[in-house]
């Protein structure tokens, strides 16, 4: 998933990052010894060699692809995050939204137990509901990535594989499937390996597309969270209290909940709210100009970060969603 899209595309004025230049001073891909080997491990796999030759003489690396990842949005502070996608804006179109799709939401929500606004919320940050799907070729950004980026070449190939696995399976267009600069797709923005995953057929016409059918959309994200283990109603994060700086030893464990009250306690650290005392936290610190502000992160906000690892982006899903959520029972009160 790539929910800084929107942001990026903002950064680069609305240019098309599909016109970037290639790299140079790099051979062809098919002249690179670990290329020949992926086409060798893919052949294994069942795909055609000859075509997936074919398919990679005909991608183009792209350095925008490069600088993009070297400088993820998700390093800013929440203070300057969150006015990205929490805006008057993005809310209203998330209640029109609802309106349009209240039908397939509903069926989503009673299939996979996920909350419609949580649904409503996750594509309003990936894509501005349809929007901003990408203009970068996904063969382009997983090819460049996937051999010309060794922090993560090895995902980024792995990738690439279920990417032509995709377009098979899918019959997509491998030169005209575009996406984010990872290599994310559709109005969700699945990467490949989650697109053959967890894509649903929701619209009932025998294909999964996730490009052009709100419903396939919408359940996919639904289903995605479900397996995920999202529990309907729950809570996802609350506010706390912090005395004192041994709050610190707290950070850095990842956002799977782990800590008991008594452990929070110990490190002045107190829910802002009545909370089951048997649960497990997670304590998450968001950066804002008035200084640090702190949640305690519950089982489906690890859910949330499941589909984007950033505790900034499950914030901005929670918080994006309740204001929609408000909005819409404002206007039906009205």
């Amino acid at each position: 998933m790539a929910p800084l899209l929107p942001l990026l595309l903002a950064m680069a004025g609305g240019a098309s990052l599909a016109q970037e230049a290639p790299l140079a001073g790099d051979p062809p891909y098919l002249q690179r010894d670990e290329v020949q080997a992926f086409v060798g491990a893919l052949a294994e796999e069942g795909l055609d060699p000859d075509w997936v030759r074919a398919v990679l003489a005909s991608a183009e690396p792209r350095q925008r692809v490069l600088d993009l990842i070297s400088a993820p949005a998700e390093g800013k502070p929440w203070h300057q995050y969150r006015p990205i996608f929490v805006t008057p804006r993005r809310i209203a179109a998330g209640v029109e939204f609802w309106q349009t799709h209240e039908r397939t939401l509903l069926r989503a929500q009673e299939r996979y137990r996920v909350n419609a606004e949580i649904l409503v919320a996750i594509i309003g940050v990936e894509t501005f509901y349809g929007r901003h799907q990408g203009s970068i070729p996904v063969l382009d950004a997983l090819v460049t990535l996937g051999f010309d980026y060794p922090p993560r070449a090895r995902f980024f190939r792995s990738e690439l594989g279920h990417f032509l696995h995709l377009v098979r399976e899918e019959g997509l267009d491998p030169r005209e499937t575009l996406g984010s600069y990872a290599g994310a797709m559709g109005r969700g923005q699945f990467i490949s390996s989650s697109y053959r995953e967890y894509a649903v057929d929701f619209d009932g016409d025998g294909r999964r597309d996730l490009m052009d059918s709100w419903p396939d959309a919408i359940g996919s994200v639904a289903h995605y969270f479900h397996r995920h283990g999202w529990t309907m109603g729950a809570p996802v994060a609350i506010p706390a209290r912090v005395e004192g700086e041994d709050y610190k030893d707290l950070l850095g464990g990842g956002y799977r909940p782990r800590l008991t009250l008594d452990q929070l306690r110990q490190h002045g650290v107190r829910p802002a709210e009545g909370v089951d005392p048997q649960a497990r936290f997670s304590l998450i610190q968001l950066e804002t100009v008035e200084g640090p502000e702190f949640w305690l992160g519950l089982d489906n906000f690890y859910v949330i970060t499941r589909y984007n690892r950033s505790p900034l982006y499950a914030m901005a899903v929670l918080q994006l969603s309740r204001e929609i959520l408000r909005a819409r029972e404002e206007g039906e009160g009205a």
